[in-house]
């Protein structure tokens, strides 16, 4: 049996995300960021193809997204809230790092496990900066899948798209758990 970790299994049983609009500064050191990078990379991934790649968006690039977000959301018809809901993602953030999902062509692995190795990434990095002591938060939303505002914001091609947008920085306040899944309802066994 392998090393049990304690601690591990405490902060897995109670982690909580924190939302990204009550995230601010400080924010984590780029060598901090890098650590949680590796941390993030160390995900399940089949036949080691890292089908995804980061990019750490700082304070100054984020009044540009912001506005392009507007563009992007009112091109796609959103209503006026949504809109500015998309705008503050960008604007009112210090820190976030696109996962960016990056198909690789492999006969034996379809595109869904890379998927789930983007997705499992995202998770270890929001899961990474949590345990170090951050606020954190995984977002998508339109600017995600956008093909233009991928590419006009964040130089990112076709079939390449965002996985997540992982807010991380020092939440000003603690949010009230959320209520958590009936496990009996969702869980079924299978024993023969």
């Amino acid at each position: 049996m392998a090393q049990k970790h304690p601690e591990v299994l405490e902060f897995l049983a109670s982690r909580r995300s924190r939302p990204a609009k009550i995230l601010t500064g400080p924010v984590p050191e780029r060598a901090e960021i890098e650590q949680l990078l590796q941390m993030a990379a160390r995900s399940p991934d089949h036949k080691k193809l890292e089908p995804w790649r980061f990019i750490v968006l700082e304070k100054p690039a984020m009044p540009r997204l912001a506005e392009l977000a507007v563009e992007t959301a009112s091109k796609l018809g959103k209503p006026a809230e949504k809109i500015e809901k998309f705008r503050q993602q960008f604007a009112n953030a210090d820190l976030a790092v696109a996962v960016v999902f990056s198909p690789v062509k492999h006969a034996d692995v379809p595109e869904i496990e890379q998927v789930l190795s983007a997705g499992a990434v995202c998770l270890a990095l929001l899961n990474a900066a949590l345990a170090s002591g951050w606020g954190a938060n995984w977002l998508t939303g339109p600017m995600a899948f956008d093909a233009e505002f991928l590419q006009s914001g964040l130089g990112v091609q076709s079939p390449e798209y965002v996985a997540g947008f992982i807010h991380i920085g020092t939440a000003k306040s603690t949010p009230p758990d959320r209520p958590r899944p009936d496990m009996a309802a969702k869980t079924t066994w299978v024993s023969s």
